[in-house]
C-alpha cells in the first residue's frame, strides 16, 4: 500500500462509497462521454454531417477510459477537456473529428456538474428521510417521559424525551424541503458556446434557432434531465390543456437555463450547498444536544462493547460520533462560504477562478454532508435512555417549578397568597444555597411542609410533585407532529423509493 502522499479523510474514513462514487473520476468522464455522444447523435438527428456509425462507436466507448493516455495529452496541450477529446478520439478514429462539434468545455463540464450534483442531492434525500424514519420510532416511544427543559441551559418546565426530539427533526423537515427546491431549480446549461450566444450552433445549423432549441432538448432528454423539470407529476398551470407531446416538450424546455454566459450561475452552486448547510446547522444542533444529555447522564449515543472512549481514562464513554458530527457539519458551513463567494465574484460572461474551487468545494460539501447523515442514522437508531437518572434530575429541580402549584393550593385552603409567597421565596433561597454550599440535596418539600403558614398536608404536597403534571401539551404535540408533518414524509417516500411516484 502506497501511503506516501495525502489522503482525504472524506474517502478513507467518512463518506459513503455511493456519495464518493458520484464524485469519482469514472463518473464524471463517463458523463462527459454521454454528453459528447448525446450531441453528436442529436446532431445527427437533425441533420448536421454525423453518421450512425459515428455514433455506435462513440458509444462503445463510453467506459473504457484510459487516464494515463488523457494524462499524457494533458500534459502536452494543458487543457483537461481537450486531453479528453483526445483521448476519447484515440479509441473511436473514425468520429474523432466530430467530438465535440459546436460546443466549448462547459458543455461537458457544467451539464455533468449538474448531473452529479442531481444524483448526490437524490442521495442526501434518502438518508435524511431515512435519519427521520429513525428518530421517529425515538420520539413515539419517549413521547410521555418527563424530562427537564432547559433555557440558558439552565433548568426550565418540564418537556418530554420525545417532544425534544421532533424538535430535531421539525429542523430536518426545513432541510427536506430545501433539498426538494434546490433539485427542483437544478436546469442543465445546455449548449451555449464561449460567451452564452449559441453562435458556433447557429453557424452549424446556417441560422436555424429553432434546431438550436431542438438540440438542447433533446440532449435533456437523452440525458434524463427532463424528468427532473417539474418536482411533482401532477400538472402545472401552464401544463393544464396540453396535449402529451406538448407537455413533454414544455418539461424538456425547462430543464436547460434561458440565458447563461459561458457556465451556468453559479448562484445554484450558493443554492445547493445552502441546502447542504442546512442540514449541517440541524445535526449540529441534534448531536450538540446529545453531547450535553450525555454530560448529564440522561441519553447516550450508541456505544459498542468493545469501543474504547479514551486511550488514558479507561472508565470514559466518549460521545465520539455526535463530536464527528459537529466536526464535519462545521467543515459543510465553511465550505458554503466556498459558493457564495464564486457567485458573487464572477466576471461577466465567464471566469476561470471558480473552477479549482469547485473541484473542492463541491465535492467535499457532499461527502462531509453524506457522512453527517450516516453519523445521524446510526446514532438515532440506538440512542439509550436512562429514565431512573431523567427522573432524579427532574425530582432535584421539580420542587421549585410546583411553587406555584404549592400557592395557589394554599389559597385555595384559606391561606394569604403575599404571605406564602414570601414563605416560598425564604424557603427556595434557603435550599438552593444548601444544594450549592453543601452539595446536598433539595429540602424544599420538607421546609414547606414542616412550616404551619402552609395549609397542605403531607400527602397533598406530594400529589403536587408528579413530574406528568408539569409537561404541558408536549406528547400531545409530538403525537401531532409525528403522524401529521412526518407520517406523511415516511410515506411519500417509501413511494419514491419503491417507484410508485416522482418527487
Amino acid at each position: 500500500m502506497n501511503k506516501n502522499t495525502y489522503e482525504t479523510p472524506l474517502n478513507s474514513r467518512y463518506a459513503s462509497k455511493e456519495m464518493q462514487y458520484i464524485f469519482s473520476p469514472d463518473r464524471k468522464f463517463t458523463t462527459w462521454r454521454k454528453l459528447w455522444v448525446a450531441l453528436a447523435e442529436s446532431e445527427m438527428e437533425l441533420g448536421l454531417p454525423v453518421t450512425q456509425a459515428q455514433v455506435d462507436e462513440l458509444k462503445a466507448h463510453i467506459e473504457d477510459i484510459d487516464y494515463e493516455n488523457a494524462a499524457r495529452h494533458e500534459a502536452r496541450v494543458r487543457h483537461d477537456v481537450m486531453a479528453h477529446v483526445h483521448a476519447y478520439g484515440d479509441v473511436c478514429p473514425g468520429a474523432r473529428g466530430i467530438i465535440h462539434l459546436g460546443a466549448t468545455s462547459c458543455y461537458v463540464t457544467d451539464n455533468a456538474d449538474i448531473l452529479m450534483l442531481r444524483d448526490a442531492l437524490t442521495l442526501i434525500r434518502q438518508k435524511l428521510v431515512e435519519v427521520l424514519r429513525r428518530l421517529r420510532a425515538f420520539a413515539w416511544e419517549y413521547r410521555a417521559l418527563p424530562c427537564l427543559g432547559y433555557t440558558h441551559l439552565q433548568p426550565a418546565q418540564l418537556t418530554t424525551v420525545g417532544k425534544r426530539a421532533t424538535l430535531w427533526m421539525q429542523d430536518l423537515t426545513m432541510d427536506l424541503d430545501e433539498v426538494n427546491f434546490a433539485l427542483s431549480s437544478l436546469k442543465l446549461l445546455g449548449n451555449r458556446g464561449a460567451t452564452g450566444t449559441q453562435v458556433s450552433f447557429m453557424e452549424l445549423f446556417e441560422g436555424d434557432g429553432a434546431k438550436v432549441d431542438e438540440l438542447e432538448k433533446r440532449i435533456a432528454e437523452k440525458m434524463g434531465m427532463e424528468e427532473a423539470a417539474l418536482p411533482e407529476t401532477k400538472l402545472s398551470p401552464a401544463e393544464s390543456g396540453m396535449a402529451t407531446a406538448q407537455i413533454k416538450d414544455l418539461r424538456r424546455a425547462t430543464c436547460v437555463f434561458d440565458v447563461s454566459g459561458q457556465t451556468y450561475p453559479r448562484k445554484l452552486d450558493s443554492r445547493v450547498l445552502g441546502a447542504l448547510s442546512g442540514i449541517a446547522q440541524s445535526a449540529y444542533k441534534f448531536a450538540q444536544d446529545l453531547r450535553l444529555l450525555q454530560s448529564f447522564r440522561e441519553v447516550e449515543e450508541p456505544f459498542e462493547k468493545s469501543q474504547i472512549g479514551s486511550s488514558a481514562m479507561a472508565y470514559k464513554r466518549n460521545p465520539m460520533r455526535s463530536e464527528r458530527i459537529c466536526a464535519l457539519s462545521r467543515h459543510v458551513m465553511a465550505v458554503y462560504q466556498d459558493a457564495a463567494m464564486t457567485a458573487a465574484t464572477q466576471w461577466f460572461e465567464r471566469t476561470l477562478d471558480d473552477s479549482a474551487n469547485r473541484r473542492l468545494s463541491l465535492p467535499e460539501a457532499f461527502l462531509a454532508t453524506d457522512a453527517v447523515l450516516e453519523l445521524y442514522a446510526n446514532i438515532a437508531d440506538g440512542m439509550v435512555v436512562y429514565p431512573k437518572m431523567i427522573e432524579k434530575r427532574v425530582m432535584e429541580n421539580l420542587p421549585f417549578m410546583a411553587t406555584e402549584d404549592i400557592i395557589m393550593e394554599s389559597v385555595k385552603n384559606g391561606a394569604d397568597r403575599q404571605e406564602i409567597h414570601e414563605r416560598v421565596r425564604v424557603h427556595s433561597q434557603a435550599a438552593a444555597t444548601r444544594m450549592k454550599a453543601e452539595g446536598l440535596e433539595s429540602d424544599l418539600m420538607q421546609r414547606i411542609a414542616a412550616d404551619p403558614a402552609f395549609p397542605l398536608s403531607a400527602d397533598s404536597l406530594t400529589a403536587l410533585l408528579a413530574p406528568e403534571k408539569y409537561t404541558g401539551r408536549a406528547q400531545e404535540q409530538a403525537e401531532r407532529f409525528l403522524t401529521r408533518v412526518v407520517d406523511p414524509i415516511l410515506a411519500k417516500y417509501e413511494a419514491v423509493e419503491m417507484g410508485k411516484i416522482n418527487v
